[in-house]
């Protein structure tokens, strides 16, 4: 049996990613943690550690691409080829986060048992609108995953490392680059940019037994799917007709 280690690198890195991202949600959201009502800086610090975590986790067991994010895996087949990675990468990608967010109720098992408003168990899996309205989210969705993808791809540009950037420093720049979405765009839907991210842990809040939650708000749930690819899209035709 051949063993891909990429594809390894891609659920093992987006486990990484939802465990510390999810967790830090659950810190700030459940009752009774230590870090309740942290706020936001807490949340957007926390996930933008977990994805340079993810990352530098998935590039150790050698998936040098390191996407952890089916919207940049779709950008990245449409800027470089190989359309292999959209049925080997993103099933990786998506279980790793289905078992992230496992991780995430395991540890905080006693706080969500104790915890009485079901939407805030439902936050610690997947995202959600702070006003609803499926087409303003899906936009707000679309222009986060596009910032998301031109701005690593230009972190990856040949002009940008033609000023010396140091070698390894892509998953902090990256981490720091979610780190100025979750503050500057994520505020009105969660900033999910990422359908692993949203999907595999609404999966789980779906199946796992939490005692007292609600339903998984399916009917929004195809936002942050949708949204982050046609975002990831358009920057993956921008990136490609401006020659980052």
């Amino acid at each position: 049996m051949h063993f891909d280690s990429a594809v390894f690198g891609e659920f093992v890195g987006t486990m990484v990613l939802i465990l510390l991202g999810n967790g830090v949600v659950g810190g700030v959201v459940l009752s009774g943690t230590k870090a309740e009502n942290a706020g936001w800086i807490c949340v957007t610090t926390g996930w933008a550690l977990a994805v340079l975590c993810g990352i530098a986790t998935a590039t150790a067991l050698g998936d040098a691409d390191a996407h952890l994010n089916p919207a940049f895996t779709v950008a990245s087949v449409i800027m470089n080829g190989r359309p292999e990675r959209l049925y080997t990468y993103i099933p990786a990608q998506i279980l790793g986060a289905l078992l992230g967010a496992t991780l995430v109720w395991l540890f905080y098992l006693p706080h969500f048992a104790i915890t009485e408003d079901p939407g805030k168990k439902l936050a610690c899996f997947s995202t959600g609108p702070a006003i609803r309205g499926y087409a303003h989210s899906f936009f707000c969705e679309m222009l986060g995953t596009f910032m998301l993808v031109l701005v690593a791809s230009a972190f990856g540009s040949h002009g940008f490392a033609a000023n010396g950037v140091a070698g390894g420093i892509g998953p902090v720049l990256t981490g720091a680059l979610v780190w100025s979405i979750g503050l500057s765009l994520g505020a009105t839907t969660g900033y999910a940019i990422n359908p692993a991210r949203d999907l595999g842990p609404r999966i789980a809040h779906t199946l796992l037994p939490i005692a007292g939650k609600t339903d998984s708000d399916w009917s929004y749930g195809w936002v942050p799917v949708l949204g982050p690819v046609a975002g990831a899209v358009c920057a993956a035709i921008f990136v490609h007709v401006s020659g980052i």
